[in-house]
């Protein structure tokens, strides 16, 4: 049933309230949601003086209006329109979580956002349309779709209902009783309907040809939408004001050809439900390619001109370094900004960018080749695209003298507070708070203004990929910076208010990643997701990509955007798709934990996918206890029973126990973090990996794959590993333990199946002062050496924000002088690493490419009840005479044995089946300048093997050739 109101002009007369109202729906993370980093809010009141037309007497004998939602009345409270709890899930249905009984439920629109309530009667509206419940609850799709809502009541719309018109009003969902008063009313979240009526696989963005410039822009809630075309980047009046054409919730316009090079931003005219109100919202292009330096304006960028290609653009893709295999991927996380901010050999001009890759001859080029040459196949660059937190012009940036920071003692808390005090006004920051997707970061660019950014960006992807290095992008897919109608960062929630962020049940924004969450459960946000990845595959020839916080993200999207990926190649798109590795963080918290909007992109739902995901388990075992745990806690390689520091872990009973359950999560990880493998645990019983048990009691393993898992002991968040060394150990070993120690940890990564991730400067004793999370912590704390002079250990207390609870334990390590590893000690470093990497490529029994090779060819023989405390032995047998099953897989070695020696002292270690097997010591640790490793033996004729303490030591058993 229908009903037309009375005419807008009768509603306008009705002199409203103006009604302010904010409202707040931050989360505290859970332990497992590891992103206590980077985030620093700042509340801002809006000066926009629209009216907002809620009014409603909550009585008949008010004096005045109220707003609903802010009388005494709880329940009045509760069913405020500033909430939107009901759903339009379909063309046909609304969910709401009511119970209506005799009562009558209607569906309220006003174009003008004029809904009032006086008297417990609403007005203003331009529509009036009767919903009958459906008894039969909502259908099977759309519980599949909204499994949040499972439990709503289903209300049906009139079968003959023209929807698309309404999708563009302020609407409510209201209740009146037996005399016509309202009793509950609520506003309404809209993405299934706009799903269902407006999923569009058309053009978007900018799009040119010989003759013209077309725009297209998806707005189907926009009441207007305008282009204003500017030729400067900033100020000045626009060239032309463009009203643009809808077509099904499309809005375009076409242009000449002289656009391109010029600039734009849409007025996008939209019921916005933050504000109750139509709003003018002035934003950039979602599938910008380009923007102007103050990031105010969209660049109209022909990202196929040969003008932005440099030379040999075109012939990169078979220029790319080879990769047979995804298990032969090694994994390098770098910062842009930290690898040449402080490189007195790159140019002051060209320091902390892109072209600072194109130096080949720089300290720090010089580094990568080494990492290169060694085995590391793939760059990881922390996010390069659009973000917030740092100004694009350089002239804005703030400064603190490093002569200043360098006179303060290493335990003050001076140099923090200075760079503290211009941390959000100087050019460095981690940039996980995006603002565009599709551009890169104009910081990072000699000019941020015009098309410097893609030209040099193009140049640095080209320069890694000629000294051997596949690029792979941070993805931050999960949350954007800016929401609302007038916030400078907000974008999309401009231009479809509602849509792209996910909301609560009360219709509030979500904030459980530290930000405005994304919802890559709406069709049009998966898009987005898809066509940015393979916008930068294609357009940048981007090797790989890193999701943050990949467990916010569905399955369903990643799995698309895989197969997206995998389907590009050199014929059709100059892109080799199916050499694209993608990987990310699978935690599970927050509103999606165990698949709370779906089934989402965590650890366990991603088995099968041949999706990466960080390790966490191999991490913590090693490291001991976790990120968000004590940080004296300690494990396998910092102490763990063997050499104990202050911290209380119970009777000697319960740490061996920890020990021995740290030493199978890290057999598990080791063995490519499989679900099915078997191993015997610590108890002698013979158990699957997904049998052993994290302390929470999760399975340890989760993978089906080696290429499912991400093993690492170090990246960005967190502290180094250096730095987690030096908290955990005790106080009283030496620097050179310390070390031994570091490159322990790495080893246990570096000689693991699967794919090994290394943090960069955990190569070079990288220090970070003990900063736990230096997002934000500018180039003093982040800086890293690449002459191996210093690693940065001793540069005053961390920041106060995130490590003021820590400084009793970190004053007094960072005053004491021994701490500091000298020259010899990072160059020695270097070479351990190196060797590393030459000892996982010098065999593909360390990259095993199947589960069932791995299940094959891995044991571990120092497990059980009688095992020796602190010691992990491995073994990989390659075909030979007395295994005949085993096809021959490497030509030089038929026999792998790894012994990773945690204690303090000497261990020895009988394997009396090895007896006259021609083991020997590893030629490239034989040849070490370590004489720890060098005096690592191996007695045939009692099978018995001796390795120094804290040593990796690889045995090989040669091929007769």
């Amino acid at each position: 049933m229908i009903h037309l109101a009375s005419s807008s002009s009768s509603v306008a007369a009705l002199s409203p309230v103006i009604l302010r109202c904010s409202t707040s729906n931050a989360r505290i993370l859970p332990s497992r949601s590891i992103k206590h980093r980077r985030r620093r809010f700042t509340l801002r009141t809006s000066t926009h003086l629209h009216p907002q037309p809620l009014c409603c007497s909550l009585s008949p004998s008010s004096a005045s209006s109220t707003p609903l939602g802010q009388s005494n009345s709880a329940t009045q409270m509760q069913n405020s329109l500033m909430y939107s709890r009901a759903y339009w899930v379909s063309k046909s249905i609304i969910a709401w979580n009511v119970d209506i009984g005799d009562d009558v439920c209607y569906l309220l629109a006003s174009k003008d956002a004029a809904l009032c309530i006086e008297n417990y009667e609403i007005q203003g509206e331009d529509v009036k349309i009767k919903l009958e419940e459906d008894r039969a609850g909502l259908p099977a799709n759309v519980v599949e779709k909204f499994p949040h809502i499972r439990d709503f009541r289903a209300f049906k719309l009139p079968p003959d209902l023209d929807v698309k018109p309404l999708l563009k009003c302020q609407l409510a969902v209201v209740i009146y009783d037996s005399a016509e008063k309202c009793k509950n009313c609520t506003g309404l979240q809209l993405p299934g309907v706009i799903d269902e009526l407006f999923s569009y696989n058309g053009p978007l963005g900018a799009l040119f040809s010989e003759e013209a410039v077309s725009l297209y822009l998806w707005a189907p809630t926009a009441q207007a939408v305008r282009a204003y075309i500017y030729s400067d980047s900033s100020g000045g009046s626009p060239l032309e004001i463009i009203q643009l054409e809808e077509d099904n919730g499309v809005w375009k316009t076409k242009g000449p050809r002289s656009w391109e090079g010029s600039y734009y931003v849409y007025e996008v005219s939209v019921y916005h439900l933050s504000t109750l109100s139509v709003e003018k919202c002035f934003a950039n292009d979602p599938y910008a390619r380009g923007l102007s330096s103050d990031g105010s304006r969209t660049y109209m960028l022909n990202i196929d001109s040969d003008e932005l290609k440099p030379e040999g653009w075109d012939n990169l893709s078979n220029e790319k370094p080879h990769i047979d295999s995804f298990s032969d991927i090694s994994i390098y996380e770098m910062h842009i900004r930290d690898f040449s901010a402080n490189d007195l050999s790159v140019n002051p001009e060209l320091r902390g960018g892109y072209l600072a890759f194109t130096l080949l001859e720089s300290a720090g080029v010089l580094h990568l080749k080494k990492l290169s040459g060694a085995g590391i196949t793939h760059v990881h660059l922390l996010p390069t695209f659009q973000f917030a937190g740092v100004d694009d012009r350089k002239e804005n940036w703030r400064y603190v003298d490093t002569s200043i920071l360098e006179s303060f003692p290493p335990d003050s808390d001076q140099q923090q507070a200075l760079i503290t005090a211009i941390q959000n006004h100087d050019g460095y920051n981690w940039g996980y708070n995006p603002v565009l997707w599709g551009v890169p970061k104009g910081s990072y660019a000699s000019n941020p203004d015009g098309p410097y950014r893609t030209i040099e960006f193009r140049k640095m992807v080209q320069a890694l990929n000629r000294i051997g290095l596949r690029v792979v992008l941070d993805a931050v897919y999960n949350h954007v910076q800016g929401s609302g109608p007038f916030d400078e960062h907000s974008v999309l929630d401009k231009i479809v208010p509602g849509y792209y962020l996910r909301r609560n049940t009360d219709g509030f924004i979500e904030h459980s990643t530290c930000m405005n969450n994304t919802a890559s459960e709406h069709f049009m946000v998966e898009r987005l997701i898809v066509d940015d990845l393979v916008h930068w595959a294609v357009n940048y020839k981007i090797d790989g990509f890193r999701f943050d916080l990949m467990g916010h993200i569905m399955k369903r999207t990643m799995v698309k955007a895989k197969n997206a990926l995998h389907h590009l190649t050199k014929e059709k798109d100059g892109v080799d798709g199916s050499s694209i590795y993608i990987y990310g963080e699978g935690w599970d918290f927050g509103e999606v934990a165990k698949n709370g909007r779906g089934i989402n992109a965590s650890q366990f739902n991603l088995f099968g996918t041949g999706i990466g995901s960080f390790n966490d388990r191999i991490r913590d075992a090693i490291l001991g206890g976790s990120p968000f745990g004590h940080p004296l806690q300690q494990g396998f390689a910092t102490g763990l029973l063997l050499q104990p520091n202050d911290h209380d872990y119970g009777t000697e009973v319960n740490v061996e126990t920890m020990l021995a359950a740290s030493v199978d999560h890290i057999q598990v990880g080791v063995a490519a973090n499989l679900r099915d493998f078997v191993l015997t645990n610590y108890e002698g019983k013979e158990v699957k990996g997904s049998e052993v048990l994290t302390y929470d009691g999760t399975p340890v393993a989760y993978t089906s794959c080696p290429t499912e898992t991400i093993n690492y002991v170090s990246a960005h968040d967190n502290e180094t590993l250096f730095d987690i060394v030096n908290l955990k150990t005790p106080m009283n070993i030496s620097v050179a333990e310390r070390c031994r120690i570091n490159h322990l940890a790495t080893s246990v990564i570096a000689l693991s199946q699967g794919i090994p991730f290394f943090h960069c400067g955990d190569e070079v004793l990288r220090s970070k002062s003990l900063d736990r999370d230096s997002y934000n912590s500018g180039d003093w704390f982040n800086r890293i050496d690449f002459t191996y002079n210093s690693n940065n250990w001793g540069v005053g207390l961390p920041p106060q924000e995130k490590n003021e609870k820590n400084w009793p334990l970190i004053k007094p390590r960072l005053a004491d002088p021994s701490f500091k590893p000298q020259k010899n000690l990072i160059l020695a470093s270097v070479e351990n690493f190196l060797n590393l990497l030459r000892i996982r490529y010098s065999s593909p029994l360390f990259r095993l490419r199947t589960a069932n090779a791995i299940q094959q060819r891995v044991r571990f023989h120092n497990t059980g009840p009688s095992w020796v405390r602190g010691v992990i032995v491995m073994s990989i047998e390659d075909g030979h005479d007395g295994f005949p099953e085993l096809s021959q897989l490497d030509p030089i070695y038929s026999y792998i044995v790894v012994i990773v020696n945690a204690c303090p002292k000497e261990v020895s270690f009988a394997m009396p089946s090895l007896k006259s097997r021609t083991l020997q010591l590893h030629p490239i640790q034989g040849n070490s300048s370590d004489p720890l490793v060098r005096s690592s033996t191996y007695d045939m004729s009692s099978g018995c093997f001796v390795v120094p303490h804290r040593t990796t030591a690889v045995f090989v058993e040669p091929r007769d050739i």
